[in-house]
Order: structure tokens, then C-alpha cells, then sequence
């Protein structure tokens, strides 16, 4: 009970909040921004990562939400379905907070703590907790609802978990590319932006999630890029399996809000991660 109420202490300590959800906000699918993807195109081209890109082995999106009523879209393979490692615990979390939403779950001190681990410190055994806990089938269902809408089955996929994360065999591989672990940059994207526009479960569950995504446990790919720039808040999930690699954000700094998420499969796809984020915090702490 108090590891409870400390966490709720620190909630509020530090400002982490969501908007409260008037069901006004736009889908991300058309706000394709010409000036941002230009300008995204020209960060890939420096850092030497067309050859990645072209090839499919990097997929990017940014997302400028410093107006989160007029959101600006740029990506690079945005919708090329990619594996995806730890990144779609996303998923676990959303399911988990869906049914506590509906009442089927208990959001108590163990099960905050568990998905804390989860998201924070990438715990494979809690995220296998919360699986089992939300049941396969019915973070597939969730996943694919209208209301989220984050696995297309007639688009191009995105957010998908099918497989526990241990050494358990696959149990539904994705419909479309047979991942077991598997997502789109945009897909991604999206999941931050439902989030942030309390879309998800509600405004105050919303700041609950939001601030396990807060404070990362894991000091690589974006957070190790972003070291040294001062005042900035980062709330992310990232994955590695081998060659694969990955990072999502939702980053503040001041005035500035975007999302970024990062795929790659490349063994130095971490370092591209890295190397990346810098310009584009740059770009986007420009702006203002």
C-alpha cells in the first residue's frame, strides 16, 4: 500500500499528464505532413541510412504533437511490418488497461508493479504475468477492434503479440507476415498519440500508463541519444532480439512534443537508433 501511494505521489510530482479525451482529435492516417517528411528524408540521407531504408531493414515515424489537434506526420516504411522484440509489450500494457477500463482486472499495487517491470525494465516474465492475465485471445481482439484499430488486418498490420516472452513456441503468429512479436512504426505511433489524447482508457489511467512508459530503467538506442540535452522527459519502450532492434517515444521538452519510433534489423541497428534522435530532437526543439 505504500509503494502505492508513493508511485501516485510521484505521478504528480512529476507533472506527467494526458489530455483529457473530448473525442475530437484527429486520425494520424491523413496528416501526412510534406515540410516534416522532407525534412525526416534529409536526417536519413545525412546519417547515411538510405540504403537501410530502401532496403526495408529501417522503418521511421515522427509525429509532432506540440498541437495535439493538428498533429504533423512523417515516416520512412512506416507501414512495413516489421519484428519487433520487447516493442509491442506496448500491446500487453493496452490490453491490461483496457480490462481494468472494463473491470475485468484488478488494478492493485502488484499489478502496477508488474507492468512497471514490464515496460520500464523490459521484464519478460511480467509481461508473460500480464499476458496471461489479459488472456492471447483477447489482446488479439483488442488489438484489432475498431476502437484501436492498431493490427489492420486489410492494411498493412501493425501492433501484434503472439507468443509469450520466453521460450515458449509461438501460439498465433500474425495473419499477414507471420511475425510473432511484430509492428509498424505508424502503428506505434498511434498507440503513443491514443494515449497522449486520453483515447485509451481514460484520463487518469492514461496518466498511470504514461508514467510507467516515464523514468526508462534501460540507458540505450534514444535515451543514450538523448544524453545531455537538458529538461527533456521521455517516455518509451524499446526491443532488441539479436539483429533486431527498436525504440519508441513520446518526447517533451518545453514547448516541444513529438513521437518517434525507430525500427531496424541491422546488428548496429541500436547504433542507428542512437545517432538518429539527435537530429530529429534537434529538428523538433527548432520549430519552437
Amino acid at each position: 500500500m505504500i509503494r502505492f501511494l508513493l508511485f501516485a505521489m510521484l505521478i504528480l510530482a512529476c507533472g506527467v499528464s494526458v489530455a483529457e479525451n473530448k473525442g475530437d482529435y484527429p486520425s494520424l492516417w491523413d496528416r501526412s505532413d510534406p515540410v516534416l517528411q522532407k525534412q525526416l528524408e534529409s536526417i536519413m540521407g545525412t546519417l547515411g541510412y538510405n540504403r537501410a531504408i530502401k532496403d526495408k531493414k529501417l522503418a521511421v515515424a515522427l509525429v509532432d504533437i506540440a498541437d495535439l489537434k493538428n498533429p504533423r506526420v512523417a515516416s520512412v516504411n512506416g507501414n512495413s511490418m516489421m519484428y519487433a522484440a520487447s516493442v509491442p509489450k506496448l500491446a500487453i500494457l493496452l490490453g491490461a488497461f483496457v480490462e481494468i477500463r472494463e473491470g475485468h482486472m484488478t488494478f492493485d499495487e502488484k499489478t502496477r508493479q508488474s507492468l512497471t517491470e514490464m515496460i520500464r525494465y523490459s521484464s519478460n516474465q511480467e509481461a508473460t504475468r500480464m499476458l496471461n492475465f489479459v488472456g492471447k485471445k483477447r489482446l488479439i481482439e483488442i488489438l484489432q477492434s475498431n476502437e484501436f484499430d492498431l493490427y489492420d488486418l486489410e492494411g498493412s498490420g501493425g501492433l501484434w503479440v503472439g507468443k509469450e516472452y520466453g521460450k515458449s513456441p509461438a501460439y498465433q503468429r500474425d495473419p499477414l507476415h507471420n511475425f510473432s512479436h511484430g509492428a509498424t512504426a505508424i502503428q506505434v505511433a498511434r498507440f503513443y498519440y491514443l494515449l497522449e489524447t486520453g483515447q485509451v482508457a481514460g484520463e487518469e489511467l492514461s496518466i498511470e500508463m504514461k508514467a510507467m512508459l516515464g523514468d526508462p530503467g534501460i540507458n540505450h538506442k534514444f535515451v543514450a541519444g538523448l544524453q545531455g540535452y537538458k529538461d527533456v522527459k521521455i517516455y518509451r519502450k524499446s526491443g532488441s532480439w539479436k539483429r533486431w532492434h527498436g525504440d519508441s517515444a513520446l518526447i517533451e521538452a518545453g514547448d516541444t512534443k513529438y513521437i518517434v519510433v525507430g525500427l531496424a534489423e541491422d546488428v548496429n541497428g541500436g547504433k542507428w537508433l542512437s545517432r538518429m534522435i539527435k537530429p530529429i530532437h534537434e529538428l523538433m526543439t527548432a520549430m519552437k
